[in-house]
Order: structure tokens, then C-alpha cells, then sequence
């Protein structure tokens, strides 16, 4: 399992969702946080109560 979800608590701001989804995908966490901060400008509260779920599930 080597491209298996987890959270990065190392490279984390807060609970550590974006820098896992980051090392997840394979990309930079600043272009996954520049994302995630324009998906709850324009999703409304939605992304928001997504990163909760994510980072109280995942690990």
C-alpha cells in the first residue's frame, strides 16, 4: 500500500488533511491548500464540514 491515505501531522496548519491529501497525490501542499481555501470561498460551507469528516476519520 504505498500510496495509502494519511494524515501528515509533520507538514500540518491544522489537522493535517491537506498535506495528506498532498503526499497522497504526489503534489505540493501549498497548490492543495491554495485549492482547498477556493473551494470554501465558492462551495459555501460544504469543503468545510468535508475537512472535519476527513480529519476526524482518516488517521
Amino acid at each position: 500500500m504505498k500510496n495509502s491515505f494519511r494524515l501528515d501531522k509533520s507538514n500540518a496548519k491544522f489537522m493535517g488533511v491537506c498535506a495528506g491529501i498532498a503526499n497522497w497525490a504526489e503534489i505540493d501542499v501549498t497548490l492543495v491548500r491554495i485549492l482547498w481555501a477556493l473551494a470554501v470561498i465558492c462551495g459555501i460551507g460544504a469543503p468545510v464540514l468535508i475537512y472535519l469528516l476527513i480529519g476526524l476519520i482518516a488517521n
